[in-house]
């Protein structure tokens, strides 16, 4: 059996490490390195590697073997013949190292690749990784923004910034009875039978076709139409709707541009009011007079918040106003001028003898909501059209661009090609507005839904506007494309009902909250909101008029007091 033989180790009394002069007589054990170094270190000092056999620097070229770094050169044994390293000394002698320089790049392409500074290409592949991590950096906030989007079920929570007022001052002395939030009002559902016309007022003008065919590219002036009246008037104040009251037609009286925002309440951001009277065994739907339905919101679902300053153009007020302002004129201007006119039943209700009007009919509709419960509501239509030798109904509205910056999209240059988008963004960013229009098309039975698209002549410039293009839709069919359903509609309206049916007589206000997805049943004095009616001025034998300097002021006072005493033996 071969043995391993141990030589002897050599004994160093001086120090630490090996003898420097060693015994003659200590035998060199065969295959003993001869040049083996020795390195002297401390015994704090870390061990670092004890010799290497591998290491070459044929590799790197600029810095050849033990030139840079003498320390490493008493750990060299490349060169010692007890190694084999003098075997291959020859065929190191004739090693020759290979250009791996790139070859040089043609000079074109990108200014960076002219220059010969090297280190510049890392640079730009990192500014390349760092431009693709911020882009998907924002797409990743545009995600998440969408995901708490959809989970606050359309509140937008980057206009949770934006502090919008109440549409009507909450008076101390109002007793909330009920708190309604939206996440109920969309379980809601309810069927209804078809309505039966009680009467149709007023007169409609024929549509023309011809501005089915206005482009952005034949685009036609907005015009104004200051002789015509149009006429807000709430149910109270109607005087066919009191006629139908008196005669029991039904119990519940409203009007179509009242109940379309009861329909489309989940979809609503600001803040509105409606009046509830309930007079014996009738409900009274009512709005005050001024108030905010008698506007068309702009942007009221978009991303993007609006300017606070009302005397900006921009502002949500002034945008408001501007809107409904454009809705009233396009609904004139795509008439056919002095053509013939359809006349109903009845003459305008709120019009005077001699007084011009706009095109407008108005069509009392009964819906049975129960087997107790009836419901007038006054819907209005504004056009007609002969089809197959039939009568159609239009409803007639016009969307408005302000400023291009705010929507994303140019309608100039979009409506041609990509109408479906610019929809599509309008819906986004007017989701309550279009509903009601919707609704009350659907309310009225139209057979067609006009959509105006109406910019500025330049976005600084409210009071110029011009008509790019005008779409007709099927309501129903269109209600179904904006995800609106009637009969969810109904079931947010009947439990409306029934809930104001339970309440004691006295007068009412539902309103929006300005902050939350909510609405709010206050009880209200029975003088409440009416310092906000605007009276007409008395007849001048009517007025009372004031004293004067000469002796007939105490015949006028006289008089005076006589009839003010007369009027409260009446009242008495």
């Amino acid at each position: 059996m071969v043995g391993f033989q141990i030589g002897d180790v050599p004994f160093n009394s001086d120090g630490w490490g090996p003898p420097e002069s060693t015994d003659s007589s200590v035998p060199v054990l065969p295959n003993h390195p001869v040049n083996v170094p020795f390195a002297p270190f401390s015994r704090s000092d870390k061990l670092g590697r004890i010799a290497d056999w591998t290491r070459t620097n044929y590799n790197n070229p600029k810095y050849p073997a033990n030139r840079n770094n003498p320390a490493d050169s008493a750990f060299d044994f490349t060169t010692d013949d007890s190694f084999g390293g003098g075997i291959n000394a020859d065929e190191d002698s004739t090693f020759r190292l290979v250009d791996g320089k790139p070859p040089p790049r043609p000079k074109f392409g990108p200014k960076w690749r002219f220059q010969n500074n090297r280190n510049q290409l890392p640079q730009r592949r990192d500014e390349e990784v760092e431009a693709r991590k911020r882009e998907a950096e924002k797409q990743r906030a545009r995600r998440d923004r969408l995901y708490h989007a959809n989970r606050s079920g359309g509140n937008n929570p980057r206009r949770e910034a934006a502090v919008f007022k109440s549409s009507v001052d909450i008076q101390p002395e109002w007793n909330m009875l009920d708190q309604i939030p939206f996440s109920t009002f969309t379980k809601l559902s309810y069927n209804v039978p078809e309505p039966e016309d009680l009467l149709i007022c007023g007169s409609l003008e024929s549509y023309d076709k011809n501005y089915d065919r206005t482009t952005p590219k034949n685009e036609r002036r907005l015009e104004r139409f200051k002789n015509r009246n149009f006429f807000k008037v709430t149910t109270t104040d109607d005087p066919i709707i009191r006629r139908f009251a008196n005669e029991d037609k039904a119990t519940v009286f409203a009007t179509d541009s009242i109940l379309s925002t009861l329909m489309c309440a989940p979809r609503s951001v600001y803040s509105w009011d409606i009046v509830i009277q309930r007079v014996g065994n009738k409900l009274f739907f009512d709005k005050r007079d001024g108030s905010q339905l008698d506007l068309l919101s702009v942007n009221e679902t978009s991303q993007e918040p609006l300017p606070d300053a009302k005397d900006d153009i921009n502002s949500a007020h002034s945008l408001s106003v501007e809107a409904a302002y454009i809705n009233q004129n396009f609904s004139q201007q795509v008439l056919v001028r002095n053509g013939s006119k359809l006349s109903f039943e009845e003459q305008n209700p709120f019009a005077c003898e001699g007084e011009e009007v706009a095109s407008v009919g108005y069509r009392y509709r009964r819906w049975k909501l129960d087997n107790d419960t009836n419901l007038v509501v006054r819907c209005e239509v504004q056009s007609f059209l002969d089809v197959n030798n039939q009568k159609s109904f239009f409803t007639l509205n016009a969307l408005n661009e302000f400023d291009p910056k705010y929507s994303g999209v140019d309608w100039r240059r979009k409506l041609d090609t990509q109408r479906g988008a610019v929809l599509a963004t309008e819906l986004k960013n007017n989701a309550n507005k279009i509903a009601k229009w919707t609704a009350q098309a659907i309310l009225a039975s139209a057979d067609m839904m006009k959509l105006g698209y109406v910019t500025r002549v330049h976005p600084r410039d409210h009071f110029n506007h011009v008509i790019l293009a005008v779409v007709g839709y099927k309501p129903k069919e269109f209600a179904g494309q904006i995800n609106l359903n009637t009969s969810n509609m109904w079931g947010i309206v009947k439990s409306i009902v029934d809930l104001c049916m339970k309440l004691n007589e006295g007068k009412y206000v539902l309103v929006k909250d300005p902050q939350k997805p909510q609405v709010r049943i206050y009880e209200v004095p029975a003088d409440a909101f009416e310092n906000d009616y605007v009276e007409e001025p008395l007849p001048e034998d009517e007025q009372v008029q004031p004293p004067l300097e000469n002796g007939n002021a105490a015949d006028e006072n006289g008089v005076t007091d006589e009839v003010e005493g007369k009027e409260v033996k009446a009242e008495a």
